[in-house]
């Protein structure tokens, strides 16, 4: 449990509303529960009877299975709580969020993305895990403090990823180009290793551009700058910004990359039939955690690369992200039950053997130790390239504003 002081969250007027309204619904259907309206772990113990709490997420069938399977081992070592399972596909997800807690029904414990994190904790909608006994000891501080908003834990990550250039062996060996030096590129060396691979005859092309917003921060931390600020204001110069957009148009001048209607359509395929994935292209921007999905696809060595200028601007940009975070309601029912859940999640060895990477490299640096020999040799590549960044990661983004 954390213990650090928290300032008071600070609502807007519509937020209390929403806040009130939701605990007028809930309280509805309680009876009678005490002054709070929600029954203590004592009471619920005592009753004999199994509590249950709703915990939802997104995902694909492989991460319904994966979840289902965690909230069934919790389940067997906790018989007094059930749990309600509840999923979607992305889109689905969060507007099937906003349509439950508009009716004061939100999820007891549900999975979190970066993006929404604010949005969320201003409408008073998580709680503060930091209130909780939810151990986040053997965390990363920095990685931890990303769930934070206005002094409050309002989400716990559940492992990190890193936004990386992911490089194909194979491309580069036919091209007759060598795999650059990571820790010393610069991007002028990055725009010329794309364009000889583009020139080498070989038909592949030196690089997919991948737009994402990932890219441009690291590119503007190099220059001291970022995305957003603590304040969520643009952190950014023009100048910045415009440097950024010349090298994707230096490189479609040079063919170093493909056209820019290209680039749009290849933007839907997914990793998995990305250029480097299809044995069509050197480079693509992905995350770490993809990295398995692509190499699978390719067939051939994929190696992970530091983006390039991490070691000629003011300091270094690449960060580690969060995958995925774990909240709970601020009004659960059952907050004990909800918590005792993410904690199981997030710490026990029994739910780190059945996630391993799958959740991105586990924040819990103890259960990363213990998983990452039963990684696939492409995943401990992955956990590799993120321990080798450990002493060169500065910091991490701040949650970035609203919308």
């Amino acid at each position: 449990m954390r213990t650090s002081p928290r300032s008071p969250r600070r609502l807007t007027a519509l937020a209390a509303t929403l806040t009130v309204t939701a605990l007028a619904l809930t309280a509805c259907g309680q009876g009678d529960r005490g002054d709070d309206g929600a029954a203590s772990a004592e009471e619920e113990a005592a009753s004999g009877e199994a509590v249950s709490i709703r915990f939802a997420w997104w995902g694909s069938d492989h991460y319904h299975e994966m979840y289902q399977e965690v909230a069934d081992a919790f389940m067997a070592e906790n018989p007094d709580v059930e749990i309600v399972t509840d999923f979607t596909d992305w889109g689905g997800y969060w507007d099937k969020l906003a349509t439950t807690v508009a009716a004061g029904d939100t999820p007891d414990v549900l999975m979190q993305e970066q993006r929404y994190l604010r949005e969320y904790a201003e409408r008073g909608v998580l709680a503060d895990l930091s209130q909780t006994d939810i151990a986040t000891d053997a965390m990363d501080q920095g990685t931890l403090e990303t769930g934070e908003v206005d002094g409050e834990l309002v989400a716990i990550p559940t492992g990190v990823n890193v936004f990386s250039v992911l490089a194909n062996t194979k491309v580069f060996a036919d091209a007759g180009v060598p795999l650059p030096d990571d820790t010393t590129w610069s991007w002028e060396d990055y725009a010329e290793v794309a364009t000889q691979i583009s020139a080498s005859g070989t038909g592949a092309i030196g690089r997919q551009d991948l737009w994402n917003d990932a890219a441009f921060n690291i590119f503007a931390r190099q220059r001291g700058e970022q995305l957003f600020t603590e304040d969520g204001e643009l952190g950014y110069t023009d100048e910045t910004l415009v440097d950024f957009w010349e090298v994707a148009l230096g490189l479609q001048e040079s063919g170093g990359q493909p056209p820019a209607s290209t680039t749009v359509e290849l933007e839907t395929v997914g990793p998995e039939r990305s250029l480097v994935a299809t044995n069509a292209g050197g480079m693509v921007p992905e995350w770490t955690n993809q990295l398995s999905a692509v190499a699978n696809a390719a067939g051939q060595d994929i190696e992970l690369l530091r983006w390039p200028g991490e070691s000629q601007g003011e300091r270094t940009g690449m960060y580690f992200k969060p995958a995925l975070y774990a909240s709970m309601s601020a009004q659960t029912e059952h907050p004990e039950a909800a918590a005792r859940f993410i904690d199981f999640m997030l710490n026990s060895e029994t739910a780190g053997d059945i996630i391993l990477a799958d959740l991105g490299l586990p924040a819990n640096l103890d259960i990363r130790e213990r998983i990452v020999p039963k990684l696939p040799e492409v995943d401990r590549q992955s956990a590799e390239f993120v321990a080798d960044l450990a002493d060169e990661v500065v910091d991490s983004p701040p949650v970035p504003p609203a919308g």
